[in-house]
């Protein structure tokens, strides 16, 4: 979504029009990343177990056997399906509000184009924060779990 709203904000000139190719190619790549994060553990890197009050299962943090291979996926897992997409996140919507802020500053006597302005700084903000709220939390825990092993 952050990249999709910064091709389309931000690259205007590059004849890039948003259609049913570029649709279906975010869908496959939304499952992609799915089972690269999911299928690993199925097949023997890392494991599943029960987290919290047992309803639920996570990836092992706390098992430092060598058998288990979780020390390589906890650090894959933070950094492509955590670190990654949070660079990706900040740099596309920073981009962003930039374009708008610069777009705006050339045409300050606009009230819609002030208007605008706002609204994608609204977005941008609600977005970031939203992803923090979702993630930031469980990959602290994770990341500090994993540190703090033994």
């Amino acid at each position: 979504l952050a990249i999709e709203r910064y091709i389309v904000v931000c690259k205007p000139m590059s004849n890039f029009r948003f259609g049913e190719n570029h649709a279906i190619m975010g869908v496959i790549f939304t499952w992609i990343m799915a089972l690269s994060c999911a299928a690993p553990p199925l097949v023997g890197w890392s494991r599943y177990i029960p987290e919290g009050m047992q309803c639920s299962c996570g990836v092992d943090y706390y098992t430092l056997k060598p058998e288990v291979n979780n020390e390589s996926f906890v650090v894959y897992m933070f950094i492509v399906h955590f670190t990654i997409p949070l660079i990706v996140i900040f740099f596309c919507y920073g981009r962003l509000v930039c374009t708008v802020k610069e777009a705006a500053a050339q045409q300050q006597e606009s009230a819609t184009t002030q208007k605008a302005e706002k609204e994608v700084t609204r977005m941008v903000i609600i977005m970031v924060v939203s992803f923090l709220i979702c993630w930031v939390p469980y990959a602290s825990v994770a990341f500090y779990i994993f540190c703090n092993q033994g």
